[in-house]
């Protein structure tokens, strides 16, 4: 191979590593979310959902493992949204009472009960709208929280939405895990080619490449 075909491939190249980042880093898209309360966002369970265009929607209390979360633990939905918070019957007994200046939506379940399939209904309306925090207040002290946001008024934040593989909290700091291999490779592919060029520039022409009619 020429010095000068060697060098104008590995310019390609180059480019090319280069531009795959790129699309990769484009392709990793933010999604965008309530900006929860930390008392809300670290909950029991960390489950969040967009349920808005829902009418009715479910949100178990006494969910995960141990039946001490609400799942979804994070629920964004619309004004005139019924919410249904049922009990799954695990982990005790249970109410959903909002914290105190937790937000506009006065939930308030009643007295704990640990019945399965007893149910708690809350409408929303354009009184709620923006983000409650609310709790069990039996497990408060164990971290059963969670949080709705109600409308589109609402304070949003931008996380990584495109990638939810390991570590999960790099997603939530809007970082997707696959674009710094790929950064990785990237560097590596231009640090690679810089070497192959300068051994090409000082050594010459490879000693197999053909001489075309001379001998």
């Amino acid at each position: 191979m020429k010095r000068r075909d060697f060098v104008r491939t590995a310019g390609g190249a180059t480019a090319t590593v280069a531009a795959s980042a790129g699309a990769t880093g484009t392709a990793a898209a933010q999604e965008v979310q309530p900006d929860w309360p930390s008392g809300a966002s670290e909950g029991n369970g960390g489950e969040y959902e967009d349920l808005r265009g829902e009418d009715e929607v479910t949100i178990e209390v006494g969910a995960g493992s141990d039946g001490l979360a609400f799942g979804p633990t994070l629920a964004w939905v619309d004004e005139g949204t019924t919410i249904v918070f049922e009990w799954t019957g695990n982990g005790g007994s249970h109410n959903v009472q909002t914290v105190d200046g937790g937000g506009p939506a006065a939930l308030e379940s009643g007295n704990p009960v640990g019945e399965e399939g007893a149910t708690y209904e809350y409408e929303t309306s354009g009184e709620d709208a923006g983000i409650t925090h609310y709790h069990c207040v039996p497990h408060t002290a164990v971290g059963m929280h969670g949080g709705i946001a109600v409308g589109e008024d609402v304070a949003t934040v931008e996380v990584g939405g495109a990638n939810t593989g390991w570590p999960e909290n790099i997603a939530h700091v809007g970082v997707p895990l696959h674009a710094h291999w790929v950064g990785i490779s990237a560097i590596l592919g231009i640090f690679l080619t810089f070497v192959f060029t300068f051994y090409m520039l000082k050594y010459g022409e490879s000693a197999h490449t053909g001489h075309g009619g001379a001998r």
